[in-house]
């Protein structure tokens, strides 16, 4: 790979913003989630109507611009696209204090929609040049760190802020630290040399007639198909838990809002020491066989699946069972994303990384920001007709078993990643 001219302590700086930008906007994407009891309480809405407004904007923008954001980043200048497109995001996000019902609410989702759009496949892109493919499941579990952060710092920052100032102060504040981060990027991160002849498949990629669809040509090869799929499933899950669990504690044990977002706090704090071990442990394993790249998602999805089924079904009067399953489950389930991400870069050819990162970040806000929290608030009203208060912990138990077609399509992506790997780096060995 031919390696970028910037010093490591700039490649630091360089992830360390990029990370603080991410946490930022996924603090802003999970405010909401933190803040339902206030926002249910004030509109008077339904779990339904919460699942849309914290999941439908998002999803519909990140829809609309994920793909042509992704091939954006492909053939233009990232640094500027990042802060453009995350300045303006939280712009739209901090618009959300001024919402006088469910329309505003969901409106105001678009912001960190398009802040994740333009900012997280762009991103992604930039470490790949700066990080070499033994470095890179750790840049990206880095980096990956960002979104646990935002949720921590969500789950820590936003019931305080709330108490003293009231929600739509803190979506204004959230919003305000979205923007100024932006500038600092513009202002001090220089644009990092593409590394153009970086593999084989590239220089077969610049063949590829323009006509050609970047997405059908990924979408094509069986393993990022499968590596797309295996995230996706991931992110239903992760998302929809992540959307619901502050109120989930809080009904189902009878805590205060308070104590429901602390345990919460500490499980967005194992899911980034996951996150970070998973990174070490995938460039530790892949130097004697690449093959660890995809197993480890594989068992990192199927011991969350393990766990999370645990920590809803163990009986109520079980408490320290229950959140001790939650708990090793936010360990896990985070484990699939740097090694996965690190995966789509050492196979794609390096004119598409930024469109396969945007596919992956795509299905996770259709399905995981979009149909997740909406499927979980439906399911949660039809099942409190049955299960008088444990509605929504049964509408959690469907949306956590979509981590098991997740198992499946990682297994499958395991058995054409060798090939797909000697195919991009000819000259290096590869375990059979």
């Amino acid at each position: 790979m031919t390696e970028t001219h910037s010093s490591n302590r700039s490649r630091l700086y360089v992830l360390a913003l990029l990370t603080a930008l991410s946490a930022m906007t996924f603090m802003d994407r999970q405010i909401l989630a933190v803040l339902l009891q206030p926002i249910k309480q004030e509109f008077g809405f339904s779990d339904l109507q919460i699942g849309l407004i914290t999941g439908l904007g998002f999803a519909l923008t990140f829809g609309l611009l994920g793909i042509p954001l992704g091939r954006l980043a492909d053939r233009h200048e990232r640094r500027g696209l990042i802060a453009w497109c995350r300045g303006i995001g939280g712009c739209i996000a901090a618009l959300g204090a001024l919402a006088t019902g469910a329309g505003g609410l969901a409106a105001s989702r678009a912001g960190a929609a398009l802040g994740d759009a333009g900012g997280g496949a762009a991103s992604m892109s930039i470490l790949a040049d700066l990080y070499a493919p033994s470095e890179r499941s750790r840049a990206m579990s880095v980096f990956g760190v960002g979104a646990a952060f935002g949720a921590l710092l969500a789950l820590l920052l936003g019931p305080l802020f709330a108490q003293w100032w009231g929600w739509r102060v803190t979506l204004v504040i959230i919003g305000a630290c979205v923007v100024l981060l932006s500038l600092v990027l513009r202002f001090t991160v220089h644009e990092p040399v593409r590394a153009l002849t970086q593999v084989a498949a590239s220089n077969a990629d610049a063949a590829v007639k323009p006509t050609q669809s970047a997405v059908k040509l990924i979408w094509n090869e069986p393993v990022t198909r499968f590596l797309i799929v295996g995230a996706a499933c991931a992110l239903i899950a992760g998302l929809s838990i992540g959307s619901w669990n502050v109120a989930l504690l809080a009904r189902r044990f009878d805590l205060s809002l308070k104590q429901a977002g602390g345990i919460s706090a500490v499980a967005a704090l194992l899911s980034v020491a996951g996150s970070l071990f998973s990174g070490w442990l995938t460039d530790r394993l892949a130097r004697s066989d690449v093959r660890w790249q995809i197993r480890i998602p594989v068992i990192g999805v199927g011991l969350a699946a393990l766990f999370g089924l645990a920590y809803l079904l163990v009986s109520d009067e079980l408490f320290a069972l229950s959140l001790a399953c939650m708990l090793i489950y936010s360990f896990f389930t985070a484990w699939w994303a740097p090694a996965t991400y690190a995966a789509l870069s050492l196979v794609v050819p390096v004119q598409r990384r930024a469109t396969a990162s945007a596919m992956v970040l795509m299905a996770g806000a259709l399905l995981g920001n979009g149909v997740g929290p909406i499927a979980a608030g439906w399911l949660s009203d039809v099942l409190n007709t049955v299960w008088q208060g444990q509605g929504l912990r049964y509408a959690l138990v469907v949306m956590m078993c979509t981590l098991l077609p997740g198992v499946w399509a990682f297994m499958r992506a395991l058995a054409y990643y060798p090939r797909a790997y000697r195919q991009a780096h000819p000259t290096v060995a590869v375990a059979a």
